[in-house]
C-alpha cells in the first residue's frame, strides 16, 4: 500500500547536502589509502563497499533486497571503481569535478527518457549555471589526461544510473544490499591485483574506518533516504556540493592553490544550489519529485 515519506522536503535538502558534504572527503580519503596502503582504485572501492555494508547491518537489520544486488551494487561498483582511478589518472579536484558536473545533465536527460519525468526549467537553469561553475573551477585546475576525463565520464554515468534507479525502490535496505552487490562484483578484481593493503597497519585502517563510515555507509544512507522526497535532478546538482569540499580540503590541508577564476567558480556554484533549494521549499521542484510513491 502506499503511505507519505517521513521526512518533509527541508529534512530531505538537509540529509542530500549531508552527503555530499561526506563524500567530498572520501576522494582525499580513498586517495590517501590509494598511496599509503599502495591499494588499487578497485581494492580501495571493494573495501569500501564491504566495510560499509558491515556497518549498516550492524546498526540496522534489513530485509535483503535482490533488486539493490542485482541492479544497483554494480552500477555503484562501476562508480566508485572508475572515480578512483579518475583520481589516479587526473588527481582528486579534477576528477570530483568531471565526474559531478557530467551527473546532473546524465540524470535530468535519463529521468526524461526513461521515467517520464518533465524537465523543468528551474532544474535546468540551476544544472546549467552549476556546470558553468564547475567549468571556472576546471579552467584553474591542471590539464586533463583523456584516461582521467574518460573514467570521470564512465563513474558519473554510473552515478546517474544509481540516482534514477533507487527513486523507485524503497529506501529501506538500498545502500547496505547495494554495498554487498557492489563488493561482490569487484572481489575478484580486486584479489588479482592484491586485496591486503601494505605500508603502516594502522594508519591504513584508520583510513579504511574512516571511508566506510562517513562517505559511504553515512552518506548514501543520507542520500537515498533524501531520495524519497528531493526530486533526482535536484539531488544531482545538490551533490555538487562535493567538488567544493574537495577543494576547501585540496586548500587548507594538501596546500593546493586556487585563481581567481576557481573561486568565481565557487561561487556561481553555490549560487546554483541556493536557487534550487529556494526553488524546492517554495513548492517548485526541479524534477518529479517521490512524494507520495514510496510503496510499503
Amino acid at each position: 500500500m502506499n503511505h507519505a515519506p517521513a521526512l518533509s522536503v527541508r529534512q530531505g535538502l538537509v540529509y542530500v547536502s549531508t552527503a555530499a558534504i561526506a563524500w567530498g572527503t572520501g576522494g582525499p580519503a580513498g586517495a590517501l589509502l590509494h598511496g599509503a596502503g599502495q591499494l588499487s582504485p578497485v581494492a580501495v572501492s571493494f573495501w569500501r563497499f564491504a566495510c560499509g555494508a558491515v556497518l549498516l547491518l550492524a546498526v540496522a537489520r534489513s530485509r535483503p533486497s535482490w533488486r539493490a544486488v542485482l541492479f544497483v551494487g554494480p552500477a555503484m561498483a562501476v562508480c566508485q571503481a572508475a572515480y578512483f582511478a579518475a583520481i589516479a589518472q587526473a588527481g582528486v579536484a579534477v576528477a570530483t569535478m568531471i565526474t559531478m558536473g557530467a551527473t546532473p545533465l546524465l540524470v535530468a536527460a535519463g529521468g526524461r527518457v526513461f521515467l517520464g519525468e518533465p524537465l523543468r526549467r528551474t532544474g535546468l537553469a540551476c544544472a546549467a549555471l552549476a556546470v558553468c561553475g564547475l567549468a571556472m573551477l576546471v579552467g584553474g585546475a591542471d590539464a586533463v589526461t583523456p584516461a582521467g576525463a574518460g573514467y570521470s565520464l564512465l563513474s558519473a554515468a554510473a552515478y546517474s544510473l544509481v540516482t534514477l534507479t533507487t527513486r523507485r525502490m524503497p529506501a529501506d535496505g538500498v545502500a547496505v544490499w547495494g554495498f554487498a552487490g557492489g563488493a561482490a562484483c569487484l572481489l575478484p578484481l580486486a584479489a588479482a591485483g592484491g586485496l591486503l593493503p601494505a605500508g603502516h597497519a594502522v594508519t591504513n585502517v584508520l583510513l579504511l574506518g574512516y571511508l566506510a563510515a562517513v562517505p559511504t555507509a553515512l552518506a548514501y544512507g543520507l542520500f537515498f533516504a533524501g531520495l524519497r522526497v528531493v526530486g533526482g535532478t535536484t539531488a544531482s546538482v545538490l551533490s555538487l556540493i562535493e567538488p567544493l569540499v574537495a577543494a576547501v580540503i585540496g586548500v587548507v590541508l594538501l596546500g593546493e592553490r586556487v585563481s581567481a577564476v576557481q573561486a568565481g567558480g565557487a561561487v556561481v556554484l553555490l549560487c546554483a544550489l541556493a536557487w534550487l533549494a529556494r526553488g524546492e521549499l517554495r513548492g517548485e521542484p526541479a524534477g518529479a519529485s517521490q512524494q507520495g510513491e514510496a510503496s510499503c
